[in-house]
């Protein structure tokens, strides 16, 4: 299997952090953020190559991961314009191999065991196309917030509304089918975007794995650092 990390944002809530590193290069506890995401990743032997995408302050990014032990396994793709989460997919399409893919943002932290989401994945109903890491989250406004049926699947979405039907969010991680890929070159459009664009089309096709051991999205200072504290104690 074959991984992307989304990795473009701006980062402009982290500002002034951002200024002068790109949102995935945040220090987290005295290392990147993005060496996180790469150690779990690239502790799975399910995983063999990665592709992280960049814009702002790419340079920075790829400067880095000539840093790493794993260099060989990662391609980069410098977006000059923003694509959306989608519209990555859609232009890296020829990198999946038409196959199942893993996809995450690399601005949210997390723990979780890799290989065991894969695992659940590739267990699932022949009719599910998508596996969707979700979390408990302090903050269900600023979330996408999702609904199940009694078999765990997808069955409503919503993102973020001001009152939401509870507090099981969207991790922003998940396994896609080539299917989905099949469905996001019908849009017939260039920036795309999972939540909006995707994820509505596939309601009842989607299925929820709970992570109970840690996620936060960093998106802005004070859940930086809550993040910092948070993880580690997770360490």
């Amino acid at each position: 299997m074959r991984a992307l990390l989304l990795a473009a944002g701006l980062g402009t809530r982290l500002k002034p952090i951002t200024n002068n590193i790109p949102k995935c290069l945040v220090d987290i506890n005295g290392q990147p953020l993005l060496k996180i995401w790469l150690d779990l990743i690239f502790k799975s032997k399910l995983i063999d190559k990665v592709l992280i995408n960049t814009h702002y302050l790419h340079k920075k990014v790829t400067d880095f991961v000539e840093t790493t032990s794993f260099e060989s396994k990662i391609e980069i793709t410098f977006e000059q314009s923003l694509l959306g989460t989608g519209g990555t997919i859609l232009q890296n399409k020829a990198f999946f191999d038409n196959k199942s893919f893993f996809v995450a943002h690399a601005d949210n932290l997390a723990k979780f065991d890799i290989d065991r989401f894969i695992r659940f994945h590739n267990k699932r109903d022949k009719k599910i196309l998508i596996t969707m890491m979700t979390f408990r989250t302090d903050e269900p406004s600023n979330c996408g917030i999702v609904e199940l049926n009694d078999y765990g699947y997808v069955i409503n979405f919503h993102e973020k509304k001001k009152d939401p039907p509870g507090n099981l969010a969207n991790a922003a991680i998940y396994i896609f089918q080539p299917e989905v890929i099949e469905y996001i070159q019908t849009l017939n459009k260039n920036i795309i975007d999972i939540s909006t664009d995707v994820i509505p089309k596939f309601l009842g096709k989607i299925q929820a794995y709970q992570n109970n051991l840690y996620l936060r999205d960093i998106g802005n200072l004070k859940s930086l650092e809550l993040g910092c504290k948070e993880y580690k104690l997770k360490m």
